[in-house]
């Protein structure tokens, strides 16, 4: 019984954006209806596969769901999802608004079916500004928002894009609060409302909250950029054998490291010695630290710094952070029996309740696995189904 059980969600989103934040409502309790259309999500697709069709992005991000084939451009396949949308708590999509509207979807359409509705958009633009029309990926949005400029500043000049879908998460995150958000609102008024999560005025606030800088003020005292974080040196340190992950912040911890390097003549130095010292010589502070850490192993400076208390952490790969022995001794990737897949590696939700459970209620499902017990929810009989199936309206999963 996670927190939101007894919310229904109509997920009509596909790749990674909006899969995620349903996930995640999934995670908590929601019941998820994900609608495919009969090709089905197109991450499916994505990475190496033991059967067609489920592949590992898919996997790990359409668990605690159901699978719903509709052809919504078939009007038999749009009133069905209208059906669904009446009895629904939030319909979450990921495509532009205009193709909302275009499928006769718009939230003027489904508000006057389900006044309490929360219609959740997650898509590239604000649509009060030139670029409302707009396609978006994560790619585009990491460069609209500067970050592969800051990549280059910190690197060898070359722009590049961080290797991770990190908008999509990021802006997926940020959905699963609006939503929740709003219904939070609905219960106190018995409303629903349409709620719009553009990528690009969302990743401009979560970068810019760090780099705005000077950039604060009229007019500007610099040209924005948290020092800190452009430094050359803000990296993994080599040490003699490999690399390590620290960070030496405040002033307790400068102290600790000094008594534990011996290195006193660093404690006299005014470029070492006060926070506000360091961070005016951020570079010259990485770049000594830097040489100091090439002085011994790897599990020297791991075993030193932590009887320092100085914080400290691997640095894995792909592969050695499933060994991890926190994440071991947690249990975050627990090896499941999937219905389809056999053994799969997954992962835990991370979030805690004290007073509700929040993991996964199912595993991702087979393309359309639960199109006949959705629509049958609905009130649709079993020969109306077999008409869906025989027109092209809907499609089951292969048996086994």
């Amino acid at each position: 019984m996670g927190p939101l059980q007894g919310v229904k969600i109509i997920d009509l989103t596909t790749v990674l954006m909006g899969p995620y934040a349903t996930q995640m409502l999934g995670d908590y309790g929601a019941d998820v209806i994900k609608i495919e259309t009969l090709d089905g999500d197109v991450t499916r697709q994505i990475g190496p596969t033991r059967h067609p069709g489920m592949g590992p992005v898919f996997l790990n991000t359409n668990r605690s769901k159901r699978s719903i084939c509709l052809d919504l451009k078939k009007e038999a396949g749009r009133e069905a999802l209208l059906r669904l949308v009446a009895s629904s708590d939030v319909l979450v999509y990921n495509v532009r608004p205009q193709a909302m509207e275009r499928l006769r979807l718009g939230y003027d359409v489904v508000a006057k079916i389900n006044p309490r509705l929360i219609y959740a958009g997650v898509f590239g633009f604000g649509q009060d500004g030139p670029y409302a029309a707009k396609p978006a990926y994560d790619d585009l949005i990491q460069g609209a928002t500067a970050l592969p400029a800051l990549m280059a500043q910190t690197g060898d000049g070359i722009p590049r894009y961080v290797p991770n879908a990190l908008v999509d998460r990021i802006v997926g995150l940020t959905a699963v609060g609006a939503i929740v958000a709003s219904l939070v609102h609905r219960d106190r008024t018995g409303r629903g409302q349409r709620v719009d999560i553009p990528m690009f005025e969302t990743m401009a606030g979560f970068v810019m909250g760090d780099h705005m800088g000077g950039l604060t003020y009229e007019p500007p005292l610099d040209k924005g950029g948290y020092a800190r974080h452009l430094s050359p040196d803000r990296r993994p340190y080599k040490t003699s054998d490999g690399f390590v992950c620290v960070i030496v912040y405040n002033d307790k911890q400068w102290e600790s490291f000094f008594k534990a390097t011996g290195r006193d003549d660093l404690r006299r130095d005014p470029k070492f010695a006060t926070f506000a010292g360091r961070a005016v010589n951020i570079d010259t502070v990485y770049a000594e630290l830097a040489r100091i850490f090439e002085t011994r192993t790897t599990a020297e400076w791991t075993d030193l710094l932590t009887k320092a208390d100085v914080p400290v952490m691997p640095m894995h790969d792909l592969e050695s952070i499933l060994h991890d022995p926190h994440l071991v001794a947690t249990g975050f990737f627990p090896v499941i029996d999937h219905p389809s897949e056999g053994a799969i590696r997954s992962m835990k939700v991370s979030a805690r309740f004290s007073e509700t459970t929040a993991e996964p209620v199912r595993l991702a499902p087979k393309l359309g696995e639960q199109s006949e017990e959705i629509l049958a929810e609905a009130g649709f009989s079993r020969d109306e189904i077999a008409s869906m199936v025989r027109d092209g309206v809907t499609k089951t999963a292969a048996r086994g």
